[in-house]
């Protein structure tokens, strides 16, 4: 009987960053770009508040507990199968690095920390608050008037990278150097 042959290491790009700072955007570019599967928070939390719903700060953060516990279990499947992700959410560095380490035991893992100047980033908040295509679910109204709490890298090892928007002057640098790792990995990037 022949066994399959041993796939490529997974590879692993985390995202993360305070809301509003880019990351849905930059993960689903770079998803799209190098023809992976993009895996946010988002995608879980706002199915779980439409069914479960969330009437208050604490309930919010419980679902968002939730989802972030179901996104690093479907990303360790996906890992398990040999599939190379990028992984999007607001990761809260103290909570959320013992589950990024067990991910970069088994997947070459880096992340990309985005940062938005704070008006900018309380700007975009309040717009997403009057958007009616957005899930009233996220709370932008409340988050836009309490102060940002800090944010930075998970504690794991591999590279990191930081997003400051893609109209920043070193965006063409740094989406080169993404690839650049991205490629590093054995894989592909689509060519544009």
């Amino acid at each position: 009987m022949n066994t399959p042959k041993r796939r490529q290491t997974a590879q692993v790009l985390i995202v993360t960053g305070l809301p509003a700072a880019g990351k849905t955007t930059l993960a689903m570019l770079l998803a799209r770009r190098w023809s992976v599967p993009f895996l946010g928070k988002d995608l879980i939390k706002e199915p779980l508040l439409d069914v479960l719903g969330a009437t208050d700060a604490s309930a919010a953060r419980r679902l968002s507990d939730a989802s972030f516990a179901i996104l690093f279990a479907l990303a360790r499947e996906l890992v398990a199968a040999g599939a190379s992700l990028v992984l999007e959410g607001n990761f809260r560095p103290a909570e959320h690095a013992p589950a990024a380490r067990a991910l970069s035991r088994t997947a070459k893992c880096a992340q990309v920390l985005c940062l938005s100047e704070e008006p900018e980033r309380i700007r975009r908040l309040r717009a997403r608050a009057s958007d009616a295509n957005r899930h009233a679910g996220h709370r932008d109204a409340e988050q836009a008037q309490s102060a940002s709490r800090p944010t930075g890298y998970l504690n794991f090892p591999g590279e990191r990278f930081l997003f400051t928007g893609t109209e920043a002057p070193e965006w063409p640098q740094l989406l080169e150097r993404l690839d650049r790792w991205w490629i590093a990995g054995g894989a592909r990037v689509r060519a544009r």
